[in-house]
């Protein structure tokens, strides 16, 4: 079976969890310090806010910019839930913005639809690797002085321009759950270059302490442990090569499934590095596919069958928006195996299963 997804957990990562075990030291501390100044040196921000997941890393970096009730937000209906869900946290009304149909992420021109008086902040996703058209995202934020948040929770290394993601917003966001470009088995990471989006962020996530038992503001119980942290240094130091490797599969992916009927292979923009947190083609007969995929031991994914407006707990409260891209996406996405653990004979495999399915067959 090739997995849809594989953490590749190395001796160092084990080595530095025992360390961390060893000093009796567990939970948030001096190695979770260690981890932040690393992450924001990697990312070019001047602060990084360990969490300890990525939708806790989402609610602290909106609360932190000032998002609150009665806001607007805009965000992208093609996402995991909890990036509209963490705008509901903090009693705001995510307002969903249809996609681009080649990168599937956000269109800018739909953002420019849905400004209002209300509207505080666009919440964009960097999603399945790929960076968001960040040169008119920032000029409409400035044009309308909104805040900006990246949701870079699946586009670890990813780069705009040659400018890493998360080193655009007024905060960004990073998940290291398993399946993702890195890993610390659960946790987050807010990065900013702003120092009161920062301080606001490490009151938040700590009862809304910036001293031991004198509490400030409304905060939450968001730290991320030290055993965590450990694997998050070792797994950071391996980051840019698990990506090249990513990248790599996916180049040879693309040459090899270009001209299957009935597919369409993902897109690349030029100005981009994109980093292939998932491989997603677009599919004419997608349950064909599936059924070849699970006959020939391929893992498999739909990121996503359902947009967010569509999902219950959106319909309960009157989301009522036709977005049509996002809602042909839904129907048309099949995430195919490409992470750093696919091997050469594994792309090959993939390819001649891919290339021999027919089509309604």
């Amino acid at each position: 079976m090739i997995p849809i997804a594989s953490p590749i957990i190395g001796e160092e990562e084990k080595r530095a969890v025992i360390r961390v075990l060893d000093s009796g030291r567990l939970a948030q501390g001096e190695v979770v310090k260690e981890f932040e100044e690393d992450f924001a040196g990697y990312t070019g921000t001047r602060y990084a806010v360990a969490t300890n997941n990525g939708t806790t890393a989402l609610h602290t970096a909106l609360l932190a910019v000032g998002v609150g009730e009665g806001d607007e937000v805009i965000t992208t209906p093609f996402t995991f839930i909890a990036t509209a869900n963490s705008i509901l946290y903090c009693s705001a009304r995510p307002v969903f913005a249809d996609i681009d149909f080649e990168t599937f992420n956000i269109d800018t021109e739909e953002i420019k639809e849905k400004i209002t008086k209300k509207t505080k902040a666009i919440h964009i996703v960097h999603l399945y690797g790929q960076p968001c058209d960040m040169g008119a995202i920032m000029e409409i934020c400035e044009d309308y002085r909104l805040k900006l948040i990246e949701d870079a929770c699946q586009a670890h290394g990813a780069e705009y321009r040659g400018r890493k993601v998360g080193s655009f917003g007024d905060a960004a966001c990073f998940s290291f759950y398993p399946t993702k470009n890195m890993t610390t088995g659960e946790g987050g990471m807010i990065t900013t270059s702003n120092r009161e989006v920062a301080k606001r962020a490490r009151f938040l996530r700590s009862h809304g302490s910036g001293v031991r038992y004198n509490h400030e503001i409304l905060g939450y119980n968001y730290r991320m442990t030290d055993i965590a942290a450990a694997i998050g240094i070792e797994q950071l130091k391996k980051l840019d090569a698990f990506n090249k490797k990513r990248i790599e599969n996916a180049r040879k992916l693309t040459a090899g499934l270009k001209d299957t009927g009935g597919l369409v292979t993902p897109c690349q923009l030029k100005e981009v590095k994109h980093v292939y947190h998932q491989y997603t083609v677009r599919v004419d007969d997608r349950e064909g596919l599936i059924r070849r995929l699970e006959e020939r031991g391929i893992g498999y994914g739909i990121h996503y069958p359902k947009p967010v407006h569509r999902q219950a707990v959106y319909q309960n409260l009157g989301y009522s928006d036709s977005l049509p891209e996002a809602e042909k996406a839904c129907e048309d996405v099949l995430s195919l195996p490409v992470h750093p653990g696919v091997g050469e004979e594994d792309i090959e495999y993939i390819i001649s299963t891919v290339k021999g399915w027919e089509i309604g067959g």
